[in-house]
């Protein structure tokens, strides 16, 4: 069985510039958005308890936090602290799928390091993140990359996962249709009217029936609800 890791940094810009600028630590900062023009690239969890996110205009960032802070981005400097991060992973494998400059997809089931529980290698990761950059990240683990990915969002930020196959379809069952991989806005709309609202209800519909109302994506949905992806973490 394939033993796959996910690792995402949390607030990743936003915990850069707190890191390199202790000024700004503890205190709602947004990357990028300035006030009259702009979107935030990235919020820490300080303003994200305001209700700022990514993707929302300075206007409306400053209306939900009137005292946020505005920090301009610092890109190659993101890059040079994601090139460490990665340097790390390659101490335990070279099967790394980047997705982001802040996430990847690790396959371990043969490592470096001849650990045979993902879950130490996960362990050790975040602890060198953290003790050789000063940043969290957290971590989902699995034997697929759905829900590798679905453990390291459920504990952020600053959490670890890890979903047994034994586990999966409980888990699964609980999960809301949004947290599904491919299911953004318009497509929970559509769920959510079809009285599709968790993995169970999902789980309860046809392949036939998700084919025709998603497409292509249906049966991805399909195997998904049943925990099922055999998707190889591409280099």
């Amino acid at each position: 069985m394939r033993k796959i890791i996910h690792i995402d940094m949390d607030a990743f810009y936003a915990s850069v510039e707190q890191h390199d600028h202790p000024e700004l630590r503890g205190i709602p900062i947004a990357v990028g958005g300035e006030e009259h023009r702009g979107v935030v690239c990235a919020a820490s969890y300080e303003a994200r308890s305001f209700g700022v996110r990514s993707a929302m205009t300075g206007r409306e960032a400053r209306r939900r936090c009137p005292h946020i802070t505005f920090v301009p981005p610092h890109f190659e400097r993101y890059k040079e602290v994601s090139r460490s991060i990665h340097a790390i992973f390659r101490d335990y494998t070279d099967k790394i799928e980047p997705i982001s400059l802040d996430e990847a997809f690790l396959d371990v089931t043969e490592n470096k390091v001849g650990e045979p529980l993902a879950v130490e290698i996960a362990k050790e990761i975040r602890q060198r993140i953290r003790s050789e950059l000063g940043l969290t990240a957290s971590a989902g683990v699995s034997y697929n990359k759905f829900l590798a990915k679905v453990g390291s969002d459920a504990r952020k930020p600053d959490g670890l996962c890890t979903i047994h196959p034994d586990q999966a379809l409980d888990f699964i069952a609980e999960l809301p249709v949004e947290a599904f991989w491919g299911v953004g806005r318009a497509t929970k709309k559509r769920m959510h009217e079809l009285g599709i609202r968790t993995g169970a209800d999902l789980r309860a519909r046809s392949r036939e029936e998700l084919l025709r109302r998603f497409g292509k994506s249906g049966g991805v949905f399909y195997d998904f609800a049943r925990g099922i992806d055999e998707r190889p973490v591409v280099t």
